[in-house]
């Protein structure tokens, strides 16, 4: 595997431990949430799933941020002036969006509202495909390569590149 495939396996490697992180805490908030400790009575927000799940998730993206800009992506530079804040938020909310829908489709399509099936959709089906969405997008908007990095590749000549 050459060194540029091993970066990306690493980085990879390090968003993930980072993503299970923020979604095991993600993940009891809202059970805890919408499910509650089985003692019998309703839980605080049982009838909210969506909302339990964006409450949850809020705290899951804090740790996902200090932990994405401190150790997934520490290598590479925010090029905004608030550290890429606004930005990683931002994909956070809009790639939220995934996980939401799946829970929509299985409680309100489907007609699932067990705790099973809102952890299926929701933290299974749609965290899988918002993680990949924002792997990509922290990569490239928020987490950009190294500076150090881009005068190499600007002094490449066509004969020097294999991608030519």
């Amino acid at each position: 595997m050459g060194e540029r495939w091993q970066r990306f396996a690493a980085e990879v490697g390090r968003f993930l431990a980072v993503g299970l992180l923020a979604t095991i805490v993600a993940l009891i908030l809202f059970n805890l949430l919408v499910h509650g400790f089985n003692t019998g009575g309703s839980a605080l927000l049982n009838g909210q799933p969506e909302v339990a799940y964006v409450l949850a998730n809020a705290v899951g993206m804090a740790i996902s941020y200090r932990g994405t800009k401190l150790w997934a992506f520490k290598h590479r530079e925010s090029r905004h002036a608030d550290g890429g804040l606004a930005a990683f938020v931002g994909i956070n909310l809009l790639t939220m969006l995934i996980p939401i829908t799946c829970l929509f489709l299985s409680r309100d399509v489907l007609g699932f509202d067990d705790p099973l099936s809102d952890n299926i959709s929701a933290n299974v089906v749609g965290l899988g495909l918002a993680n990949a969405a924002r792997f990509f997008l922290f990569r490239g908007l928020v987490f950009r390569r190294p500076l150090a990095d881009e005068p190499a590749r600007s002094q490449r000549t066509p004969e020097s590149d294999p991608t030519h």
